[in-house]
């Protein structure tokens, strides 16, 4: 089979998988009330998958090397703006902030 038409039949399948699956927690449940216990637990989902993505791209400079020290720049921004975040609940200000402090403290550390 030709290099390319397998990689655009990959591309088809993982897209009708991901559909599917979309698609079939949806019919499951249109008709039908969530289950508390469910509903209660699909309530952290946005959450854990933003602490997925985030927590790895703070603490793992370069790739692969856990930085956990104040030499970490990303790490020193992420702190403040978790802290403004749970101060101002606001989205908005907490990027705002943790980008300005990103970028001083790069400045600042050469």
């Amino acid at each position: 089979m030709d290099r390319q038409l397998a990689i655009w039949l990959l591309i088809f399948a993982v897209g009708a998988i991901t559909y599917t699956a979309r698609l079939s927690f949806i019919a499951l449940f249109a008709r039908r009330n969530m289950p508390p216990l469910l509903a209660e637990a699909l309530k952290h989902v946005p959450v854990a998958m933003l602490t997925a993505i985030v927590v790895p791209a703070v603490v793992f400079i370069p790739a692969g090397v856990l930085r956990l020290d104040f030499g970490n720049p990303k790490l020193i921004a992420a702190l403040v703006a978790g802290a403004v975040a749970w101060w101002t609940k606001s989205a908005v200000t907490t990027i705002v902030v943790g980008m300005v402090v990103l970028w001083l403290v790069r400045y600042l550390m050469g």
